[in-house]
């Protein structure tokens, strides 16, 4: 009976060492993923920024864009006006 005791006594030791370990590797693993999930809010603060500078300069480019065609349109406004008036100057 002193040696069922002994070794009940031996293996609750050996659980509570061993509960003890996996308590630190739950608390490192707790740590590890809290530092993580802190590291990917600031990876989606970032990308959110980037998305909003992204968004800016892509109507800055719809901007560029419409005024370039603007001028491309009033080039060939004048150049049809310059031929017109080259055209009646010829036939007079």
């Amino acid at each position: 009976m002193k040696k069922f005791a002994k070794l009940i006594t031996v293996v609750m030791m050996v659980a509570f060492v061993a509960a003890c370990s996996n308590s630190a590797n739950i608390a490192a693993a707790k740590q590890k993923a809290e530092a993580d999930a802190s590291s990917a809010g600031s990876a989606a603060t970032s990308a959110e920024a980037a998305a909003q500078q992204a968004q800016t300069a892509a109507q800055a480019a719809d901007t560029g864009a419409q005024n370039a065609a603007d001028s491309a349109r009033r080039a060939d406004d004048a150049v049809a006006r310059l031929e017109a008036a080259f055209s009646s100057s010829v036939t007079k």
